[in-house]
C-alpha cells in the first residue's frame, strides 16, 4: 500500500525537525535498556542461584527481544518522518504512522487550548510537543518534535484561530 493512501489530495505536510530522530533514539534505547534489565534479571539470577529456568525458555525470549529492539530502533527515522501537519482554512491536519497511518483534522472552532511541553531531552535539542485540546477527547492531537519557536507560533496562531471561530468571526 502506498504511504500517501490516506493523505488528502494536494496537501504539503510540514514535517517535524530531524533532531527529533535523535530524541526518539535516546528515549527508545532507554526503554529497551530497562526492558532488557527486567527480563535479564531472572536469567542472571538463574546463573547465580541455579533456579532451573530451562534454556529453551530463556534464550528464545531474549532473542525475540533483541530482534524486536533492533526493528524498533531501525524504524525510528521512518516513524519520525511520517509525522507532519498542515494548516488549512478551517482546521489543522496532523498525520503520523507508517504501518497504522492516522490523519486527524482538528477544527479550529473546537480548540479549547493549545499547550506546549518539553521535557529535559526535548529542551536539550530545542524541541517541544504541541498538544491540542478540544471539547472531545477523540479529536485531541499532538505534534511531537516541533522546533520550540514553531511550537510557540503554532500555539499563538491556533489559539487565535480557535478564539475567532468561537466568537463567530
Amino acid at each position: 500500500m502506498h504511504s500517501e493512501a490516506i493523505d488528502p489530495v494536494g496537501v504539503e505536510w510540514t514535517r517535524v525537525d530531524d533532531k527529533f530522530i535523535t530524541v526518539r533514539y535516546i528515549t527508545t534505547s532507554a526503554g529497551w535498556l530497562i526492558t532488557f534489565a527486567i527480563v535479564a534479571a531472572p536469567v542472571v539470577a538463574d546463573a547465580v542461584l541455579s533456579w532451573g529456568i530451562p534454556d529453551w525458555l530463556k534464550w528464545p525470549i531474549l532473542a525475540v527481544l533483541v530482534v524486536w529492539a533492533i526493528i524498533d530502533l531501525v524504524l525510528v527515522p521512518k516513524r519520525v518522518r511520517a509525522i507532519g501537519y498542515h494548516e488549512r482554512a478551517d482546521d489543522l491536519l496532523i498525520r503520523r504512522g507508517i504501518l497504522f497511518q492516522r490523519v486527524v483534522a482538528v477544527p479550529y472552532g473546537r480548540l479549547q487550548y493549545v499547550d506546549i511541553e518539553a521535557g529535559p531531552i526535548m529542551r536539550k535539542f530545542g524541541l517541544c510537543t504541541v498538544q491540542l485540546k478540544t471539547a472531545s477527547a477523540a479529536t485531541d492531537a499532538t505534534i511531537p518534535g516541533a522546533v520550540r519557536s514553531e511550537g510557540a507560533r503554532l500555539r499563538d496562531d491556533l489559539s487565535a484561530r480557535g478564539q475567532a471561530r468561537l466568537a463567530g468571526l
